[in-house]
Order: structure tokens, then sequence, then C-alpha cells
């Protein structure tokens, strides 16, 4: 109550209105992997939030370069297209496409934990100084290893797994979504370092064949050669720059062949001798690489080309000049069968190269479940509410499991009397897709925590309303305060039940919330400070059998 000395009107508001409690956001998932631009060996991790896959792109770079080999088809055989094998790197980083799968699934905000960069070799330490980093942050409800299923030993893998389900209920404000490294689930239940804190994460399997292709640059992909072609290969060499000329001579492997420039006069067009295995362009300086393969095609129809070609690179709008092209003779480089990548070959070959490049669109890249799970848990907890099971929707951007799962598998899967802990299958179903088909936490056994939602619903509750009441903090412990904390989560989670978070059919039977001296607390507790709120939830829970019982009726006329 202020103290008025002087005389006047004075206007005091009064807050009447009790506090509200925020509901903090749900699927905010934090990825640890490598990146293109990560930090050294020696370096800290790198921490940052994005909202799309420009974001992402702009903090961390693109994709892990991968090399393919292209297969040219038998002469024997023209109409057939090439076939292509990829040239598996030592350590498979995948961030970058799985990041691409969770946008794709309705992945929204989320956090990247860049742990190195693709030239270091992977580690467990790098990983636990991932997780170390995500600590700090308060905001991520999801923890996602991404590739780490794929580039650590399986024992470091499950070691790590353990530190993030440690992780998970040191703070209590998360969940882990794990993945079944090579499909090794008997591996994955047996280990001793996924034997705790079991509540706080979820397995799924098998891994996905995404509908997602390899971006690969030109230069690395080679070109092999048919074993008839090694005597008749194609050497190449650019002239004038990007948009100049490229001149190329095919023959025996290891010919040699050279181009001399004689440079004169510009004129309307260029003339071309060819003689002794020597290619001589006179009178080019100044014309453009267009005009100058223009001729060459008019000058080749009536004249024989001794293997030459010449082509125009990009619009060929560069002027061909002395600067560019030294007057002596220049040797091709030899022809070499096998050396050959689309890159040389895009303005020489262009028909083998459509033909690769169809190919190559087709290699898809297998993607560990995890980050989907991700995209597909913040599109229902978006559309639904975070109570509604992740589960019976559908994978998006993906071609299907690589391998099918039976009704005797999955029930395998599904309930593990031994360990406890069950995996949920991701099955493809004619007619509808590749769906979900499981929504138990590790804790499969456990009557309390056997679902996912209802952990997370749980993680989500209890978030909101710590972080409502801090408030609270330093404030009377006596019975105006205890109202406000009662009336606040009683309305916080009275909403809950009319979105129907809560199973019940009145409000008193879906959830309560008591405080108060004799009821919570003890006259020692308010000495000491203390003010204890207990607050029961009635958590809705997944129809995971739906059971439909058929008897015959008797005739009654």
């Amino acid at each position: 109550m202020a103290t008025y000395r002087t005389p006047g009107v004075y206007v005091e508001e009064i807050s009447t209105l009790p506090p509200s409690v925020a509901e903090v956001a749900t699927a905010v998932p934090a990825f640890i992997g490598y990146t293109e631009t990560g930090p050294a060996d020696s370096g800290d991790p790198h921490v940052v939030r994005v909202a799309t896959m420009l974001e992402f792109e702009s903090a961390f770079g693109g994709p892990q370069a991968i090399k393919f080999n292209v297969n040219e088809p038998a002469a024997s055989d023209p109409g057939a297209g090439p076939t292509v094998q990829m040239v598996a790197p030592a350590n498979g980083f995948s961030l970058y496409y799985a990041m691409s799968l969770y946008f794709r699934n309705g992945g929204g905000p989320c956090y990247v934990v860049s742990v190195g960069n693709y030239k270091a070799t992977p580690s467990k330490a790098r990983y636990s100084a991932g997780l170390l980093a995500l600590e700090r942050e308060d905001e991520p409800t999801l923890i996602v290893l991404s590739d780490a299923a794929s580039v650590l030993t399986s024992t470091d893998y499950y070691a790590l797994c353990g530190e993030a389900l440690m992780q998970c209920r040191k703070l209590g404000d998360r969940f882990t979504i794990l993945d079944i490294p090579k499909g090794d689930w008997q591996g994955f239940r047996n280990d001793s370092n996924l034997s705790a804190n079991l509540m706080y994460g979820a397995a799924y399997h098998p891994y996905l064949q995404s509908s997602i292709s390899y971006d690969v640059a030109d230069g690395d992909v080679t070109i092999k050669r048919a074993v008839q072609a090694s005597s008749n290969v194609t050497g190449n060499l650019p002239l004038g720059g990007a948009n100049g000329i490229s001149v190329s001579f095919t023959g025996a492997a290891g010919s040699s062949a050279g181009v001399a420039v004689t440079f004169g006069t510009q004129e309307a067009s260029a003339s071309f001798t060819v003689a002794a295995g020597t290619l001589t362009l006179s009178d080019v300086n100044g014309q453009t690489g267009d005009s100058i393969a223009t001729a060459w095609a008019t000058w080749k129809l009536t004249n024989n080309a001794a293997g030459f070609d010449i082509a125009k690179n990009g619009d060929g709008s560069a002027a061909i000049a002395t600067a560019d092209l030294p007057a002596a003779a220049i040797p091709l480089p030899a022809p070499n069968a096998g050396t050959d990548t689309l890159a040389t070959i895009k303005n020489r070959e262009t028909g083998l190269y459509n033909k690769a490049k169809a190919a190559l669109s087709e290699q898809r890249v297998v993607l560990p479940p995890s980050a989907a799970m991700a995209g597909i848990y913040a599109r229902v907890d978006r559309e639904r509410g975070v109570w509604k099971a992740p589960a019976n929707v559908g994978v998006l951007a993906v071609l299907g499991p690589v391998s099918k799962i039976t009704d005797d598998d999955q029930d395998r899967l599904n309930v593990d009397a031994t360990a406890g802990k069950s995996i949920n299958a991701i099955r493809a179903f004619t007619g509808k897709g590749t769906l979900v088909w499981g929504a138990r936490t590790l804790a499969g056994n456990d009557n309390e925590w056997r679902y996912v939602p209802v952990r997370r619903l749980f993680i989500t509750i209890e978030e909101s309303a710590k972080k409502a009441s801090a408030f609270a903090v330093f404030e009377p412990n006596d019975q105006t305060t205890w109202l406000k904390v009662k009336a606040m989560i009683e309305s916080y989670l009275y909403g809950l039940w009319e979105a129907g978070a809560l199973a019940g059919a009145k409000p008193e039977a879906a959830y309560f919330v008591h405080v108060g001296l004799g009821t919570t607390m003890t006259p020692q507790d308010v000495l000491e400070g203390r003010m204890i709120v207990e607050i029961g939830i009635a958590a809705v829970r997944p129809a995971e059998f739906i059971i439909l019982r058929f008897s015959h009726k008797l005739q009654t006329a």
C-alpha cells in the first residue's frame, strides 16, 4: 500500500485475475550429428536453432559428397541404360538427409547440435559432448541421435542411448527417439546400457527407404567404359572458359592428338585443318564459341574430322581471343578408358549423360526412422495434441521400410516379457502406405509409462506447471498464494480435459489439485519454506487392441 503525503487524486490498478499456465512447446527436437561446416575435433559443439531446411544449409552446409560409378552399357545392347554403383564412404554421415526427411514429415523449429565435420572420424566422445551442450538448452523436448546408429559401433551407440535417457530423466522435460542399428533388435534389447530410464524413450524399426535422391556433383561420378570401348575412347580439352568451346578427340586408348591455333583477322566463319593427328583452328580470333561450333558443324559435313569434334561450352558466348589460347600446339589429354566423369562428358556425350543422371536420380537415401518420427511427433502434436499417440499415421517421403514386418514379427517386437523393452514397428500396408504401427515406450511392461503419449503428456503438464509456478517463489507461504497456484493449475487442467487429453466424465474424475496446511504440508514444511502441491491426472490411453466379439443370435420368431 502506497503512502500518500501530497493532496490529490491517485490511480491504483488492482490485479484481480489469477495467473495462468502457458503450455510449453511439446515437439522441439534436437538433432545431434556431423555436418559439412561442423567444428574440429577439439572444438565445442555448435548448437543452432533452425526452422527450415534453408536455415540448416546456411548454418551447416550441404550433404556429404558421395561418389558413384556409372557403368556404360555394352555396344551390343544399345537400348540398355547405364547401371549405377555407389562407392560407400568410410563414414556415412546422413544428418543432412535426416533433416530433410524431418521437415517433409511435418517438422517445425528444431535444434541442431553439430559435433564435427565430414573430415572427422566419428566418436562417441563427440556425441557425448553434444549431449552435454544440449543439456544447457531449455527449449528442446525430443532428442534424436541422427546418424549415430550408423557411424558408431553398436556398443558405443547403446552407451550413448543410455546417456540420452539419463539426461531425459535428470531434466524431466524431454524424450528420446532411438533407432535399432543394423536391424539387430535382439542385441538392442540385451545391451546392459539400456536398462534404466526406459520410460523416457521409444525405439522404432526398421530403417526407411526414403524418396530423397542423393545430391551428387557431376565430378564425383566416374564413367566406367564398357570393355569393347577400351580401344575407342575420348579425350577432351576445354578452350576459352566456361562459355568457350570443348575440343575432343576419339581414338584408340593412348592416342596422341593436339590442337594448334593460328590467329588471323576475324572473319565470318572459322577455318579448320586436320593433318597428322593435329587439329589446326585458323582465323578464330575474337569469334564466339557458339560461332566456332556452328562453323565446325558445317565444315565436317564435307570433310574428314579424323576423330575430332568441337562443341560449345555453356551458351558459347565467350569470344576466343589471343589471351585465351597459346599459339603453339596444345596436346589433348591422352584418351584413357574409365577416367571420364559426368562433368567431362556433359557437352560431348549428352545421351549417356542424361541416362546416367536419370539412373542416379533413382538412387534413394536409406535413413534411420528417428528423424521421420520426430517430424510425425510434431505433426500429430500440432493437429491433434500431445496426448494423441503418434501411431496409425503415414510416414511421408518414403518408398517403404527396408524390410517387411509381419504380425508374428511384431508380436515379438511389441511385447518383451524378459527385458521389457518394446520396439515400435513401421509397416507397409496394401492400399494404406507406410504407417507407424506402435506407440510404446521402451518400458513396455510398465503399466504407468507403457505408452508414448502418456509419458509425453505428463512431461508437458509437469514442465508447464513448473514454469508457471515460478511466480510463487519467495511469495508468502499462506492461503492467498496457495489459492492462486491451485486455481491456476486447475484452470489449465480443465482446458486439457475439455480438449480430450484427460479421461473422465466430469472434471473431478479427470484430475485433482491439492495444496494446503494439513492437506499436503505440515507446519514444519511451512517453517522450512516448502509449498507442496499434489496433482493427480487421469491421462487418456491409446486403444492399442481393438477386440470385436461376435456370437450367433438365436432366432426369436
